[in-house]
């Protein structure tokens, strides 16, 4: 799963802040209406979106290269208000109490920072988010980014991706620099072309694409007054769209840890203190709910957890859970996977009492065993954690269990933490004063209240959305099998790993050699700058593409170049290695756990809203699947000692089969039950031949409407995807759903009951809600209705490779084999397995995988050993 980065453009909207509100003064005279705004923006987005890393750009100065280039730019700009201009350093105090980064950097705009920013963060693997009330930044949308964009004062937001963009204005994201050359901009003052309007100025890029390509036609504009005026003002168009387009490459530093979000608690609430935002004040519970497990303190406090540490007062607890046979607790656990140990628990006494029994206590023996006791029902708050502690101590925790965190996540699978305080509010209607609590005793006394509150409340609303069957029969038993993978991790060739290390440092430096020697002249290959230089100054490469600040040297010009020139290929594989290197084989080496030779990664259940799992630290969901990089990865994992194989268990096209089921298409059930290739048959279908007359090019293209139908693709997406026309691609898609009838009414009912009931379920009744389904805007309402399409599908997938590995799990335990589940990625499923137990494996998996449930079409498992991750897969 990709990280969130948001950035925002804090010029736009503290101005934008300003004027949207009234003049706001504290008691002392302080000016605030502006940062009130921007911090009510800035609570709200991080109270709903949760970003894993934020910045703030801001301009520096009035003066920018852009001024350079024409004298007039922005000069009608008005004086700002000394109302507003005092406000920006308190708006940099809250920022800087937040823990948000703040960049600005003179003779730029904050919009080339967003823009630089942007790059970085894509590269680095980020979702990015900009907000702003600029328009401009409309031109950096790309798959991996989108835009909010103010529309009225600051609450108001539109939002915009490639596609929304493109049905607003008819053209592409990138060529809105062209129509700002031809129309201008009054709010910066880019003069344009005298006479064109916007809806000229579509109509012309639409037709010659790009600012450049219009004048090198001018001949073949319609209108001769046009053409006229054209030729007479083709330099004002060209630097009009240099003043417009933002820079992507200044010479920023990229360190993702310093985007990481890291608030001070205390300072936020002076700062709100301070400036009599009362309102807020009062919400620092809610905006903070996840960052207070081990809250500051505070002068007020509440009263300290009774802290049982003598063998006979934990023996008199002991015998009243006993007799009450259910035990409330909150665990306090230390570590990191598999290392994880218990610091000590809260516990409930009884209704009115609760205690911390300390792991250090001498009877905590007595605790552990109340956990093995199967008579015993067990209710907690992330019980994941918990079998890992028992673990490390050679216990464990059995019988009845309850997990707060995990209910809690199928009730609301849309929440990215469900910590205990936002839950008692959500369902009792309680604030609880966390935020007052300064030791992690008092709060995990406090945690086992709260745990014996949510109970019952979660209990019955589990019941009341027919959610208990995939509690307690898929995702509360998983706790327990992830966190047994994430105990046996996986081993990494130590000694292949270094030596693909020093054969690639070694391969880079020869290519650093080679470079030089091919540019006749050593120089930082790292800059932008200076390869620029290089390739078009000296080695009078054709310019593909400028920037801003010079010549663009990315990857796509590269590879535009490869043939031109020698040192084309050799920079091509100096990046590629140096990525390699960098990302996989100098990160992965840290990861190695000391004791254990392996890599443990972490499963995530509570995160993904369609019930997917993920993983992290590393993240091995995420390395490249059919590239060589990712071949070369996953060689470096192997069997661990007494393992003889690894073996690679994958679900043949998951998705599309629980579509046919779903779906009941006559034309997909089909192809599946008589093991047809579906891509095959549905290009027979769309191309109307025979399936042995299609071609490779026909079934890349139904591959393509395959699963783009399953992610609810518009023509607009299927033609950028396989680089046909829009026409062409809403043919084929038309073709698609006039072929396979059932799969269109299947769509359409799911979108009209998302609409009609909010939310959507899997066949296991797992439910993703959708709260912009019935939304004004356009935008957020498209987005829903093709989550709706979607969800049913991918979720259901996920579902069936739970199941499959419980599945799995329970037949090699009950055959006593050593051998074992590792990994889970996506829809395959990784083994450890032992000399002597191959077919009996092979077996198990193939059987508990196929049969994880009964559809309409067969489930297909491909299974294959190696001696490495990659010859397995």
């Amino acid at each position: 799963m990709s990280h969130k980065f948001f950035i925002i453009d804090g010029s736009s909207l503290v101005h934008r802040a300003f004027y949207a509100l009234p003049l706001l003064t504290t008691a002392s005279g302080q000016f605030t209406n502006a940062v009130y705004g921007f911090a009510t923006m800035l609570v709200k987005l991080l109270a709903d979106a949760k970003p894993d890393a934020i910045a703030v750009a801001f301009d520096k100065g009035k003066i920018t290269f852009r001024n350079e280039a024409y004298s007039q730019y922005k000069a009608h700009r008005k004086a700002t208000p000394s109302e507003l201009s005092e406000q920006f350093s308190l708006v940099r105090r809250l920022l800087d109490a937040f823990g948000i980064t703040v960049l600005e950097e003179a003779g730029f705009e904050a919009d080339d920072i967003i823009g630089t920013l942007t790059t970085k963060a894509v590269a680095a693997g980020y979702d990015v988010t900009i907000v702003t009330g600029d328009r401009d930044a409309l031109q950096l949308l790309q798959p991996a980014v989108k835009v909010m964009l103010t529309k009225k004062g600051i609450s108001d937001m539109e939002i915009f991706d490639n596609l929304a963009f493109r049905e607003k204005y008819g053209v592409d994201a990138e060529q809105l620099v062209d129509l700002k050359g031809l129309m201008g901009d009054t709010s910066d003052n880019i003069p344009g072309v005298p006479g064109i309007g916007e809806k000229t100025a579509i109509k012309l890029i639409i037709e010659f694409g790009t600012v450049e390509n219009l004048i090198e036609n001018i001949d073949k504009v319609s209108g001769k007054k046009l053409q006229e005026n054209l030729r007479g003002n083709a330099d004002l168009a060209i630097i009009s769209k240099k003043l417009a387009t933002i820079v992507r490459d200044m010479s920023l530093e990229f360190n993702q840890d310093s985007f990481k979000i890291t608030p001070d608690y205390d300072s936020i609430r002076s700062i709100f203190a301070e400036f009599e935002f009362k309102s807020l004040l009062g919400r620092m519970d809610q905006i903070f709910p996840g960052n207070v497990d081990i809250p500051k303190v505070t002068e007020e406090s509440i009263p300290q957890a009774l802290v049982i540490s003598t063998k006979d007062k934990i023996s008199g607890i002991v015998d009243e859970i006993r007799r009450s046979r259910k035990m409330y607790f909150f665990a306090i656990v230390e570590g990191h996977t598999p290392e994880m140990f218990f610091d000590g628990i809260g516990v409930v006494i009884d209704e009115n009492n609760t205690c911390y029994i300390p792991s250090s206590a001498e009877g905590w023996p007595e605790v552990l065993e109340l956990f093995a006791d199967e008579g015993i029902q067990k209710i907690t708050h992330d019980v994941k954690s918990v079998y890992a502690a028992c673990w490390q101590t050679n216990s464990d925790i059995k019988g009845a269990i309850f997990d707060t965190a995990l209910a809690a996540y199928l009730l609301d699978p849309t929440a990215s933490q469900y910590p205990l305080s936002a839950l008692k509010e959500k369902y009792l209607g309680l604030a609880s004063q966390t935020g007052k609590i300064s030791m992690d005793y008092d709060y995990a006394a406090w945690a086992a209240a709260a745990i014996l509150s949510l109970h019952t409340t979660l209990e019955d609303k589990l019941k009341e959305l027919a959610l208990e069957k995939l509690y307690y029969d898929i995702e509360l038993p998983l706790a327990r099998v992830l966190t047994e993978m994430e105990r046996n991790g996986i081993t990494l060739n130590i000694d292949q790993l270094k030596s693909m290390s020093l054969d690639v440092t070694a391969k880079i430096d020869s290519l650093l050699a080679d470079i030089y020697n091919l540019a006749d002249e050593n120089f930082n290959v790292n800059s932008t700058k200076q390869l620029g230089s290089i390739l078009f100054d000296k080695l009078k490469l054709p310019i593909i593409k400028k920037t801003k600040t010079g010549y663009s040297t990315d990857v796509e010009v590269l590879e535009k170049l490869s043939g031109d020139h020698p040192i084309i290929e050799k920079l091509l594989e100096y990046r590629m290695l140096t990525k390699l290197k960098s990302t996989y084989l100098d990160g992965l080496q840290g990861l190695v756990n000391k004791t254990t030779n392996r890599i443990h990664t972490t499963f995530n259940q509570l995160v993904t809203a369609t019930g997917r799992l993920s993983s992290s630290d590393p993240n091995l969901q995420n390395i490249p699947i059919r590239s060589e990089v990712g071949k070369q990865i996953r060689e470096l994992f192997v069997p661990g000692n007494g393992y003889k194989h690894l073996m690679s268990a994958d679900y043949s096209q998951i998705e599309l089969r629980v579509l046919a089921h779903m779906s009941g298409d006559n034309n997909l059930m089909e192809a599946f039950t008589q093991n047809q290739d579906v891509h095959t048959r549905t290009a027979a279908e769309v191309f109307g031949v025979n399936m042995d007359d299609v071609t490779t090019e026909m079934r890349g293209k139904a591959k393509a409407v395959n699963f783009g139908i399953v992610y609810g693709i518009s023509d607009y997406g299927l033609s950028r995807d396989l680089g046909v026309t829009r026409k062409e691609a809403a043919q084929y898609i038309e073709s698609y759903f006039n072929k396979c009838i059932g799969v269109k009414v299947f769509i359409d009912r799911v979108v009209k009951e998302a609409h009609e009931f909010g939310y959507v379920t899997t066949i296991f009744g797992r439910r993703r809600y959708l709260p912009d389904i019935n939304s004004s805007n356009f935008n957020q309402r498209s987005f829903a209705e093709r989550t709706a399409m979607n969800t049913p599908i991918q979720g259901t997938a996920a579902d069936i490779i739970k199941k499959a590995m419980l599945n799995v799990h329970n037949s090699l335990n009950d055959k006593n084999l050593k051998s074992r589940m590792l990994l889970q990625v996506h829809d395959e499923l990784v083994l450890e397995v032992a000399d002597g137990e191959v077919e009996q494996v092979i077996n198990i998996v193939k059987q508990s995988m196929e049969n994880a449930v009964q559809l309409n079409v067969p489930l297909v498992a491909d299974v294959k050993l190696g001696e490495n991750w990659a010859k397995a897969k």
